[in-house]
């Protein structure tokens, strides 16, 4: 089969090439993959940023769908031709994490799903939505998965409440179709005039370029009348920890989930013990959230804003493109 490896670490290490198709054990599924996702996560773990501990070879990618192409003995689940995407965070299905839970990871402690098959156990799979294609469906194991998961399930965002996305990468942009669906009033951030119109056309209430607002906390505070929004998901850590923290009100809640700006969070505990914040830091969701998300994706015929679709031949420019910050949505790429 064809798959992309990494022989290094580097983008430039990314070749495609002929590997083995892998056979499924008894309680495995083989999936032919159609397309997969990327996130800043892949980038990380290509470059070395995340971790240079990791076996090399390795297929990159934690995010996918395709069609179930054969089952083993034992699987009961799941049939051949069953559209699925492959779930995250493999062995937590459902409740909280625990350090059990978060031992298998598809595409960091398994192999990745950037290749034309992939072997996945039947307990961590979820039927793709009925409106999405397999390009889209890609796109919701890792980020929108993570956008409910904070929404959803930790902050329980309900009709009335203010939710603040944060730019305009794949977890914002599902947390802000998420927030929309269940009834809150969403406030969007940007630095450039063309994605805040596009914020503001995907339904965006009110936005708030952060170059000219640097404390921007402020300005989400005068858009609330100075109450403060109920949940945020902040994105970058050590860059935007701070703003984030002083633009939720009070019992408000701030999820960590990203390190674009780097690890360490300069918080400030006067605002946050002030204030009865809650800061939660977690890394995507259970399988149960996943089929939560999947049921809402269906029944509000939602579809993830995708930015680019590149071949797989194209995967180096693929994952340049991801590292650039330039892209609006999803950066997906096909298995054709």
């Amino acid at each position: 089969m064809k798959a992309i490896q990494q022989v290094a670490f580097g983008l430039e290490s990314l070749t495609l090439s002929e590997i083995p198709t892998p056979v499924p054990a008894p309680n495995e599924v083989l999936v032919k993959i159609e397309a997969a996702a990327l996130n800043y996560l892949d980038v990380a773990l290509a470059t070395g940023t995340y971790s240079k501990e990791l076996p090399l070879p390795r297929i990159p990618t934690s995010d996918g769908a395709g069609v179930v192409a054969a089952i083993g003995d034992q699987v009961s689940k799941w049939k051949v031709g069953d559209r699925v995407a492959i779930h995250y965070n493999q062995l937590w299905q459902y409740g909280h994490a625990t350090p059990d839970t978060n031992y298998v990871r598809t595409g960091v402690t398994t192999p990745g799903l950037l290749a034309e098959y992939a072997v996945v156990p039947e307990y961590a799979l979820v039927r793709t939505p009925a409106n999405l294609t397999s390009v889209e469906a890609a796109t919701l194991p890792v980020a929108g998965v993570t956008a409910w998961t904070g929404l959803m399930s930790y902050a329980k965002i309900q009709a009335g409440q203010t939710v603040l996305v944060q730019g305009t990468g794949g977890v914002s942009l599902f947390a802000l179709q998420i927030a929309l669906a269940a009834g809150a009033r969403v406030i969007a951030t940007s630095s450039h005039p063309d994605k805040l119109k596009k914020l503001q056309a995907l339904g965006a209430h009110e936005v708030i370029d952060y170059k000219q607002y640097p404390n921007w906390h402020e300005e989400v505070r005068r858009l609330t009348n100075g109450a403060g929004v109920n949940a945020t998901l902040d994105i970058a850590g050590a860059a935007t920890i701070v703003n984030s923290v002083k633009s939720v009100g009070f019992n408000g809640f701030v999820g960590l989930v990203g390190f674009i700006a780097g690890p360490q969070l300069p918080v400030d505990l006067f605002s946050v013990v002030g204030s009865y914040i809650r800061l939660q830091g977690y890394s995507v969701g259970s399988l149960q959230s996943f089929q939560e998300l999947a049921l809402a994706v269906e029944a509000n015929d939602i579809h993830p804003v995708i930015d680019s679709v590149f071949p797989v031949s194209e995967a180096q420019e693929a994952f340049k493109y991801m590292g650039s910050s330039n892209y609006f949505g999803k950066v997906v790429i096909e298995m054709k």
